[in-house]
């Protein structure tokens, strides 16, 4: 079984909260996940919440009030945004919460301006040649609005909050840095640069055909 999302759009806006009919359970395997040639597409977020004004910070800058939520990747130490594979059945937006879902326990309201894509390496091909191993991600900001106490991957990650500039020191990759100065920007009402592949109209999601489908699949 897998997680189910329910998404509906409110003012360009995606709500994500996972079935309550089901088992929260992380999806496995790649039968459906997409490509580009040969890089894996996946989908993450930053997760963040804004903490109330107290005695201690008076700051009017709103980025003084925001926390981001990274997590351990399996059997490593360093911090990460969540994120996974972009599969067919599910726009990027869609997938970007189920993987916070997954990996961070987090439900909210992701903001479906995406904050930019990069294409970086996996752990293990850090230092490979060729372009196997290549994954170009997608990046989006989640309000959380519910961090729930059990989760799929909660036995295998470690989540952590933290301010905004202290992100910024525990991020592993420099794609990381460049997430949170869109994040930052999008925060401040700054115009992020469209990516032209996630332009469509947000109820049409496009499947790449394979030679054995050739489809338009409706989300």
């Amino acid at each position: 079984m897998t997680v189910l999302l329910f998404c509906s759009r409110r003012s360009q806006e995606l709500v994500c909260r996972g079935s309550m009919s089901s088992p929260l359970l992380a999806r496995k395997g790649r039968q459906q996940q997409r490509y580009d040639n040969q890089l894996r597409l996946v989908a993450g977020c930053i997760p963040y919440k804004l903490n109330n004004i107290d005695g201690d910070n008076q700051s009017c800058d709103l980025l003084d009030r925001v926390e981001v939520l990274m997590v351990t990747s399996p059997g490593r130490l360093d911090l990460v945004f969540p994120k996974g594979g972009w599969e067919n059945d599910e726009t990027a937006g869609e997938a970007a919460c189920r993987e916070a879902l997954e990996e961070a326990g987090v439900r909210g309201t992701l903001n479906d301006t995406a904050l930019g894509v990069w294409e970086f390496r996996s752990k293990s091909t850090q230092k490979a040649c060729s372009l196997e191993g290549t994954c170009k991600g997608y990046m989006f900001a989640l309000e959380v609005t519910e961090e729930l106490d059990c989760y799929p991957e909660k036995d295998s990650r470690d989540r952590k909050w933290v301010p905004v500039g202290e992100a910024y020191k525990l991020c592993r990759y420099d794609w990381m840095r460049k997430a949170l100065d869109s994040f930052k920007d999008l925060l401040r009402g700054r115009r992020i640069p469209t990516v032209p592949e996630l332009s469509e109209p947000p109820s049409l999601c496009i499947v790449k055909p394979s030679a054995a489908d050739h489809a338009i699949a409706l989300c």
